[in-house]
């Protein structure tokens, strides 16, 4: 009898006695296809943790750490004029489209940062609020440029409780104009890659049509557009990446025992769906937003929690984020409008498991553009990215307690490398992951 047909004769004696039953969920084709979001990984950099003067030159003496986390995308929150009336100090409520924060830099500094990024083989794409202004913008002496109330007043987005900004009437062809135009000065003046777009449901579709046929006709197929938002109609607007919120929220929900892993395999197969093949969804387990809230160690319950929280958003599928601190172990929430100052140096352990974590997805096809099978194993996450070349396994912990669970059937008995450290081992019928523990295993 092989070591094989044993395994899976005892498999089925443990079967009522652990963790999950192993259920196969069945095979999901490949979320890429050939396109510029394929094999991206996106630093989201906030200027106010690097420095609070000359940040272009602080956050270019950081490209290399930055890229050595596996990314190639730059993406830097607003770097432009800030409004002060009526303003709560939010990078989102812009003065000047045109114009720098004095705080961050010259046009020349900022040149200067991207010429660095492309030396390395980084894109930097801009964030681009095209929904509102500050109130004290310049547009402010076209009145006509903003929504206005029965009374003839200027009024902030309806419903959204941003009363630090006044929305913009897309119903004026000039502040479309002047809109796009001031998005293509980025593009002649700082020679960008990209733009990530905020809130961009708030803006109609037909005027992303027009930007982003444009600003790739100035710059080329390969310009990258990412939306905050979650609709698919962003993907026929001509988005490459569209954040995947659902994904998010559920995430979270995973770690706070409100769902399972399942629930989470559903979701992302949901935001997938007709999802043009060579775009992809926004994968991250924080970003600006949430960590304004709660930290990622928080969050997912320690360090080691958001660690694994890590691990299922940037392998399970879609294009991986990283928000600048979070690599460091961060503990506390960082409030986007006043940030305390980052020790890039603190928690090197952390960063490093980082690095190794990126190391692995980026040498991996499967973990970038593979199909992807995922299985129910109870309170372990499971699943498996194939390529033509290679198949990868992943386990992850999703709680505070060790659990014994009974590995996927047809994996039992496989020769396995695990990547984060490469020992090779046969794979057995019943495993024990400790709390928040995770393998990433290459079948050999």
């Amino acid at each position: 009898m092989t070591i094989r047909k044993l395994l899976m004769i005892l498999s089925g004696v443990f079967m009522l006695h652990l963790s999950g039953c192993s259920t196969d969920n069945g095979e999901t084709p490949s979320t890429s296809g050939e396109g510029i979001a394929d094999g991206l990984v996106i630093y989201e950099a906030n200027p106010k943790l690097f420095a609070r003067t000359a940040v272009f030159g602080a956050i270019s003496t950081r490209l290399d750490e930055i890229k050595a986390l596996g990314t190639n995308v730059l993406w830097l929150m607003p770097i432009y004029e800030q409004g002060v009336k009526n303003a709560f100090g939010s990078p989102y409520c812009i003065k000047d489209y045109q114009k720098l924060n004095p705080a961050y830099g010259t046009l020349a500094e900022l040149r200067s940062l991207v010429d660095n990024a492309h030396s390395k083989g980084m894109k930097v794409i801009l964030d681009w609020v095209a929904n509102h202004t500050s109130w004290d913008n310049v547009w402010m002496q076209n009145k006509s440029w903003y929504t206005q109330d029965a009374a003839g007043n200027i009024v902030s987005p309806e419903g959204a409780g941003w009363a630090d900004v006044a929305d913009l009437n897309y119903n004026n062809a000039d502040m479309r104009k002047a809109m796009l135009e001031a998005m293509k000065y980025w593009v002649n003046e700082a020679n960008i890659d990209g733009f990530r777009c905020d809130y961009a449901e708030g803006v109609p579709d037909d005027f992303w049509k027009q930007a982003i046929s444009e600003l790739k006709a100035l710059k080329g197929e390969s310009f990258l557009m990412l939306a905050e938002g979650s609709k698919g109609s962003l993907f026929t607007d001509g988005f490459d990446i569209v954040y995947g919120w659902n994904f998010a929220a559920k995430l979270q929900d995973v770690y706070a025992g409100k769902a399972t892993p399942a629930d989470l395999y559903k979701v992302h197969r949901e935001e997938y769906l007709n999802v043009p093949a060579g775009k992809q969804r926004l994968r991250y387990s924080t970003n600006h937003d949430q960590a304004a809230e709660k930290s990622p160690i928080e969050i997912y319950k320690g360090e080691r929690g958001a660690m694994s929280a890590f691990v299922l958003a940037a392998t399970l599928g879609g294009t991986p984020l990283i928000y600048s601190s979070q690599e460091l172990g961060y503990a506390q929430k960082l409030s986007f409008f006043d940030s305390p100052l980052m020790d890039w140096t603190a928690n090197a352990a952390y960063q490093n498991e980082y690095k190794k974590v990126m190391d692995v997805y980026r040498s991996s096809v499967a973990l970038q553009k593979g199909g992807l099978r995922t299985y129910e194993t109870g309170g372990v996450a499971c699943y498996y990215r194939t390529s033509a070349k290679e198949n990868v396994l992943v386990m992850v912990n999703i709680s505070n307690q060790a659990v014994t669970f009974k590995a996927p059937i047809e994996r039992a008995g496989d020769s396995v490398k695990n990547l984060m450290d490469n020992t090779v081992s046969v794979l057995p019928v019943v495993m024990t992951l400790e709390p928040y523990q995770y393998y990433i295993f290459q079948k050999q």
